[in-house]
């Protein structure tokens, strides 16, 4: 996954990775000088053990946010529950402010017909757990949130789910929202995405509500993610460049039911509109992001005011047996 999303890896390459060992450290740069300190830690029952009691304090201190991997093809599912049980009680006592984000992974190896039944069963039985501990839960017992997401390294469901957990750690996500607003009114726009030009992990959305009711694909904004990401490694082939590096400044298309283009933002981000048919909108709209621009950059994580953790560490902890 980290591979994917932040080494723009194509999912068959990953099969030449080796297992984590203990605890891979990485820094990854987000929005211009926003840090993700990644800790990948691996999911073998002596690492897990190590993580509990003599790293204990080391390990689940100051983190905003926990991924916990399950895999959804485990024959040991008890086990990884008792797993995200004691790694969660670690996470409570040294972190209480941080949230979970439960990734029920490898769907791609569950049939179409008994995916959601399979996805809801894992969720419940995990839930369960997350209550007893403090966190999740409804009402009186409502705690630290957990998020569900099902995953596969082969779709967008990848980028949905960590499209959420980067939501989550960007201060100014709200800044960012109501300029987007703003810029969607002035220009008619019917949808606009703001995408990480790195990751292609998107930033945030504005949608006018019929067009959310109204378009069946309720994952798009993901599905973009990665035909976008996609283009940048055909890019990367064809012209010799890094896949980190491969970029393009402009893409167009028009038909007679709407407009649609991504453009380069600002230094860090892209921006894909979604425009009513017509060249004068579709003229206007240039002008307008163009003029925006400054307003946009200025809003790029410059490294204060951050009301996360100074350590935005994140621990990615694997419940599957490899």
């Amino acid at each position: 996954m980290r591979s994917i999303i932040f080494s723009n890896y194509v999912a068959k390459d990953v099969r030449r990775l080796g297992a984590t060992i203990d605890v891979e450290h990485s820094n990854v740069r987000f929005l211009g000088n926003l840090t993700l300190n990644l800790w990948d830690c691996g999911g073998q029952d002596g690492f897990t053990e190590g993580y509990l009691t003599q790293q204990r304090s080391h390990v689940f201190a100051s983190v905003a946010v926990l991924i916990f991997v399950f895999d959804v093809d485990s024959r040991e599912f008890a086990a990884d529950l008792n797993n995200f049980r004691s790694i969660a009680t670690a996470l409570r006592e040294n972190s209480p402010n941080s949230r979970i984000f439960v990734l029920i992974h490898k769907m791609d190896l569950v049939s179409l017909e008994t995916k959601e039944a399979v996805f809801n069963n894992h969720r419940k039985e995990i839930s369960k757990v997350s209550v007893e501990i403090g966190f999740g839960g409804q009402g009186k017992n409502a705690g630290i949130a957990v998020e569900f997401s099902g995953t596969s390294i082969w779709d967008q469901s990848l980028y949905r789910a960590w499209t959420s957990v980067i939501h989550y750690l960007i201060p100014n996500a709200g800044v960012i929202e109501k300029l987007m607003n703003e810029l969607a009114n002035d220009i008619y726009a019917h949808e606009m995405i703001l995408y990480e030009r790195t990751t292609c992990l998107m930033v945030t959305h504005v949608s006018r509500p019929y067009e959310a009711a109204e378009n069946p694909c309720t994952d798009r904004f993901e599905r973009l993610s990665s035909v976008v990401k996609s283009h940048k490694q055909s890019i990367a082939k064809h012209t010799g460049l890094s896949a980190g590096t491969a970029n393009f400044s402009e893409l167009q298309i028009k038909t007679g039911r709407f407009m649609f283009l991504i453009v380069r933002l600002t230094e860090n981000t892209n921006l894909a509109v979604v425009l009513p048919p017509g060249e004068a909108y579709f003229n206007a709209a240039r002008v307008n992001i163009m003029v925006a621009r400054d307003q946009f950059a200025e809003l790029d994580f410059k490294g204060k005011g951050s009301s996360r953790p100074d350590d935005m560490k994140r621990s990615e902890t694997e419940a599957s047996r490899v």
